[in-house]
Formats: structure tokens, sequence, C-alpha cells
């Protein structure tokens, strides 16, 4: 082989190898900013206590609640957002479950939303 085919085959070479980094800090990128998204809305039905202002023929009153839960992981990072109506000791109850699934509870908010409903935004990490 004279000098100008080596020299050919390694300026391919090393374009070739610029390619391949190029692709795989292209799929890095996009690994990263991969985010696995869960979505739930859950309705119960339950007998309301004031059964008076219900007629007879209804077989009882029926109010329903709504939740819904939202939980968003990049890397080892948990964003959670719940939406449901307000009960006391929920948000206790909620965060010691968290806890049970190997998360530290980084910060979280409780805002009122309307008169009967509250909204629980939750971050968290995955202990090592």
């Amino acid at each position: 082989m004279d000098k100008a085919s080596v020299l050919g085959d390694a300026i391919k070479y090393l374009k070739h190898l610029q390619e391949r980094v190029k692709q795989l800090e292209e799929q890095a990128k996009k690994k990263s900013e991969e985010e696995s998204v869960v979505l739930v809305n859950k309705s119960n039905l339950s007998a309301d206590d004031d059964s008076s202002s219900c007629e007879e023929n209804s077989g009882g009153c029926f109010k329903e609640s709504r939740s819904e839960i939202e939980a968003r992981v990049s890397e080892n990072n948990v964003l959670i957002r719940v939406h449901h109506e307000k009960k006391k000791g929920f948000v206790v109850k909620m965060i010691r479950e968290i806890e049970k699934l190997h998360l530290s509870v980084i910060n979280s908010s409780v805002l009122p939303f309307g008169n009967y409903n509250m909204d629980i935004t939750i971050v968290a990490q995955v202990r090592n």
C-alpha cells in the first residue's frame, strides 16, 4: 500500500467515527430528556349521610368523589401531583405511602382548590 491510500483510508475512518460520536450524543441527549408519565383518574361513589334531601324511591343518595393523580419520573426524581377532595389526614397518609416506596420527599405543597378540593404537589427522589 502506498502512503496516499493509507491516508485516504484513515480520513474515511475518522469521518465515520465523528458521525458515530454525533449519533451517540443525540441518543444520550434524548435519553436524558425522556420522562415517564402516569396519569390516573379515579371516581368513587360514597353514601351521603344526609338522606333527608333524597327521594324515597331513589334508594339512597350518593356523591361522587374524583381523584386525579399524575406522576412524572426523570432519572431519580419523581414529581407527583394529586387533585383530591379535602380530607383530614390525607396528605400525611400519602407522604407515608410515598416514603414506603423508598422515595425521599424533597418538597411538597398543598393548595386549596375551591371549597371541597385540594391540589397536592410532591417532589421526591429515589433513595440509594
